[in-house]
């Protein structure tokens, strides 16, 4: 740069790098400063000086374009010119963290600098003679150019120059192979060529004069990416996204133009199929350390996209697919009468090469989901279909399966074949699937015998039984199998269907750990509810309490064992593990029952016979949080009223009952929980089992099945005891600590609402330090940016505020116990509701709350207790506004009381709601 001396590049230099940083700091809110402050300051940048900064950045560009010595200054350029293309444009806050972005909403103001054809080209040469990382963010800025929102242009004709650019660009690169040997480059330029086709018509890319020799040269690109996929592996997925989309397009393309895809869509698929045999070999070889069938994201992406070109043009592909799989199925099926024929290796490779062509054969079937198909490709799917049933036939039998079954290849040749059920189940599984799919069915009949989606659905239940014999410790299959199990049995048609399975029929039978040995396995007892659940569903579709009690003979044997053993037994292993299988079975067949009738089955055996057992394990294992985490958790599905299946006979005590039984569970728990030492992990060992146990409690006091006068009245301190120990645990966990695990945060805050609500006088008649940390806390929740728990805390706080109000402020019974302790309490903390009452202000009007409605609830409650305080905190708002708007601001709250009585009656909390909105939209308008 000779016309610059040192002294100028320096500050040349530094200021280039104080515009990156202020492009920066606009992209980030300052945590000190509401969000809608960010924004607004966002978009006046945005208005005022971004477009003048981008200048800079084009202009700095091309002066230091054939500058060798300026690295330094051409990174800092082109790093401002990304930032200024990265702008959050429209203030959507584009998760930063994915690689996919949308369409850009670059302001009209820009139209004539983005439609120069200079400045896509400047990108373009500073590609083809730099390095990474300025070469690499040349093309990050390119990508982003090609996502230009399409009303950007003037018209077609702009438009039409804009695209031209880019292909003449990137077909250049691949041209004179510039800088793709550099992955940084080499992914951001397959991105490049995925926002092509994805901001632009088929239409439109064929009647570009270049578009020939631009299809040709991407398809090469693509097949030689395909080929070094351990090289490109990370940006496959861009490819194939783009070749998906082009085929896709065929259907609308009205050019009279040639696509030319038929040539070069089947060699791509092809290509890709053949890379991923590579890819099995390269693995076995160990010639690479990654399997790519470990990466499951990945994997899923790119089988996406696959559908879409092998139904392209599908007979073609289905028969290269079909000779690629015949010879590996044969050599399978040889291993498995011949323990001799295949040496370890040999099956992982064979394994290898069929979990990948099971995973394509999934994905093809899925795709018939999102493209019209004809009959021939029905008849193609029956083809592809049938080899993977054939293949499921001999998979688990032979000499040699029994010892695969711990092999990782074995394993994920499973998993392919669950995902396939699952595509096929979706398309070809159930009534109105057969009606449509009869030619599929007639293949399938043809070359293995299955007529019908009841024999297909046979073959997978007894697939799931075989998984669920033979796995014992792969947690993953066990996990995958169930999931499939589950979806099948979710459906009211598909579950009568199932019924009449023998396979169903008998897991119904035989679901203990002589048939199904991972029961037995402790590191799969989290499998044990989902198992349970889905069985419960089955189970409970007949009403049949025979069946019922047959069913639970097994978990009976289990009670009886522990009801039985002596104290000095009770703390041993093979207790621990029993109840911990025995609480997660009891939970998984309790979350199944949906209905009056199937609850009271459950109920009815427990009640009275077994339930003081759960007791008795607290009273022995609740320093064992593996032990108490599965009791507790059953216990909190045992309570909750799901669609109101805990409906007792009006003259029916269960209710109570039921009640009766939580609070010695609570007490028993929070008795002894509270004495022990805290641990070096407080969450694991404390703070866990007791939101579990405030659940527990909430989902009671909240079921609407139990009248609790009836505790007061008839002495019965059930209902006392159990809110003196949740509360008691409550104020023992210290409010930092309730913020900062979730979990804990929303059964805190759950178990407020509701006592806020249905129960007052027991947090009125709280001494006033614990009054006065609940209130404290309420506040904290309310700016939660968990919207449920900040409308719980809002909740709370108008119970509270509701109560005051009637009791006191009206002077319906001022001389009640309760009134007299809510007037000490705030003669004490005289600022505690005011506080509150701002921060409820500051939310509505100054953040972009998802919840206004709740929010605004207990403000007009606040406001009634007490013109003073409304009084105070008005003045407070108004004097931290300028002062040219603080004459605005109060006619705002003149408005805000408008028409607004001195009630909280529906009608009247509506009416304020509705001038609390026209004052959030007045006030942020200034």
């Amino acid at each position: 740069m000779k016309f610059l001396n040192q002294v100028t590049v320096e500050h040349f230099y530094i200021g280039l790098k104080i515009l990156n940083q202020l492009i920066a700091e606009m992209h980030q809110a300052n945590p000190g400063l509401p969000l809608t402050h960010h924004r607004k300051t966002a978009c006046s940048f945005r208005d005022l000086a971004l477009l003048q900064v981008f200048q800079i950045s084009l202009t700095s560009l091309r002066q230091l374009q054939n500058d060798a010595s300026g690295e330094k200054l051409q990174e800092q350029a082109i790093g401002l010119a990304l930032k200024c293309l990265s702008f959050d444009f429209v203030g959507t806050s584009l998760d930063e963290s994915s690689e996919d972005i949308g369409t850009i909403q670059i302001p009209s103001s820009w139209r004539a600098i983005v439609e120069d054809v200079k400045t896509v080209q400047i990108f373009f040469d500073y590609y083809a003679i730099t390095k990474p990382p300025i070469s690499s963010e040349s093309l990050e800025c390119l990508v982003r150019l090609a996502s230009v929102r399409r009303s950007l242009f003037s018209g077609e004709t702009e438009r039409s120059k804009y695209l031209i650019s880019f292909m003449r660009g990137t077909r250049d690169i691949l041209q004179y192979q510039q800088g793709l040997g550099q992955h940084e480059n080499y992914h951001e330029y397959c991105r490049l060529l995925g926002r092509l086709k994805t901001n632009y018509q088929l239409s439109e890319l064929v009647n570009v004069e270049i578009y020939g020799d631009w299809i040709r040269l991407v398809a090469e690109f693509t097949m030689k990416s395909l080929e070094s996929w351990q090289w490109a592996s990370g940006s496959v997925y861009y490819l194939l996204g783009l070749w998906s989309r082009l085929v896709s397009s065929v259907a609308y393309l009205k050019s009279d133009c040639p696509s030319l895809l038929d040539d070069y869509v089947p060699q791509i698929t092809e290509s890709y199929i053949k890379s991923r045999f590579d890819s099995v070999q390269a693995v076995v070889d160990k010639k690479i350390s990654e399997d790519p069938l470990e990466h499951r994201e990945q994997l899923q992406d790119q089988l996406d996209s696959l559908p879409y070109l092998c139904r392209f043009q599908y007979e073609k592909t289905s028969s290269y697919i079909i000779d690629r799989l015949e010879p590996v199925l044969e050599a399978y099926t040889n291993a498995g009468r011949f323990s001799t024929s295949k040496t370890s290796s040999d099956l992982t490779c064979v394994e290898g090469q069929l979990t990948w062509l099971i995973h394509i054969i999934g994905g093809i079937i899925r795709g018939r989901q999102s493209s019209s198909t004809s009959e021939i490709h029905e008849v193609i799917d029956g083809d592809l279909a049938a080899r993977v049933f054939q293949l499921i036939q001999v998979m688990d039998s032979g000499v040699h399966i029994e010892a695969r079954y711990n092999e990782r290849s074995k394993q994920r040749l499973d998993l392919a074949i669950l995902i396939f059920f699952q595509n096929f189940r979706r398309v070809y599984v159930g009534d109105q699937a057969m009606h449509s799919s009869k030619q599929l069915y007639l293949r399938l009949g043809e070359l293995v015998g299955l007529q019908d989606h009841v024999v297909v659905l046979n073959i997978i239940v007894q697939k799931i039984a075989t998984n669920l014999k033979r796995y014992r410790q792969s947690d993953e299959v066990i996990g995958e199998t169930l999931a499939l199990f589950q979806e099948l049995a979710a459906g009211y048609m598909s579950g009568k269907m199932l019924l009449k399975l023998d396979a169903v029929n008998f897991i119904l039978g035989h679901h203990t750990k002589d048939f199904f040995p991972f029961l037995d396995e402790f590191g799969s007892t989290r499998n044990r509810t989902l198992f349970y659940f889905t069985l419960g569903r089955l189970l409970f579709m007949e009403d049949s309490p025979s069946k019922f009690k047959a069913f639970v003979a097994p978990l009976q044997k289990v009670f009886m064992m522990l009801e039985e053993m002596a104290d000095s037994g009770f703390r041993s292993n093979e207790v621990k593990c029993a109840i911990i299988g025995l609480m997660r079975d009891l939970r998984g067949l309790t979350m199944a029952t949906n209905s009056r009738r199937t609850y009271g089955l459950v109920f009815d055996w427990l009640y009275p016979t077994h339930v003081s057992l759960f007791v008795r394990i607290i009273q022995r294992w609740t320093d064992t949080p593996e032990v108490m985490t599965p009791l507790l958790k059953f216990m909190a599905e045992f309570v909750l009223n799901k669609t109101q299946r805990l409906a007792f006979d009006s003259s029916s005590p269960n209710g109570i009952l039921l009640f009766r039984e939580v609070s010695k569970v609570i007490v028993a728990y929070g008795t002894i929980i509270l004495s022990q030492p805290v641990s070096a992990d407080p969450y694991t060992y404390l703070y866990k089992g007791i939101w579990i146990t405030l659940t527990i409690l909430t989902r009671a006091l909240a079921g609407n099945y139990v009248n609790f006068g009836v505790f007061e009245l008839y002495g019965d301190q059930a209902l006392s005891s159990a809110l003196e120990i949740a509360l008691k645990m409550s104020l023992a966990i210290p409010l930092v600590d309730v913020l900062a695990f979730r979990k804990l945060a929303r059964a805190y805050f759950g178990l407020l609402e509701v006592l806020c609500h249905n129960h007052t006088a027991v947090i009125v008649n709280l001494e006033t330090e614990a009054f006065a940390h609940i209130v404290g806390s309420l506040e904290f929740g309310l700016k939660s940016l968990d919207v449920s728990i900040s409308s719980q805390c809002a909740s709370a706080v108008d119970s509270l505020a509701g109560f005051y109000f009637s009791k006191i402020t009206t002077g319906e019974s001022r001389a009640s116990t309760e009134a007299v302790n809510m007037t000490r309490h705030l003669s004490q903390c005289p600022n505690i509701f005011l506080e509150i009452l701002k921060t409820l202000f500051e939310l509505v009007l100054l953040e972009d709350c998802a919840n206004q409605w709740s929010l605004s609830r207990p403000m007009l409650s606040l406001i009634l207790i007490s013109e003073q305080i409304y009084s105070n905190l008005r003045a407070q708002l108004l004097s931290s506004q300028p002062s040219d708007q603080q004459h605005r601001l109060a006619e705002c709250f003149d408005k805000l009381m408008a028409d607004v009585a001195r009630t909280i009656e529906p009608k009247n909390r509506d009416k304020f709601t509705q001038n609390l909105t026209v004052f959030r939209h007045e006030f942020r308008a200034t």
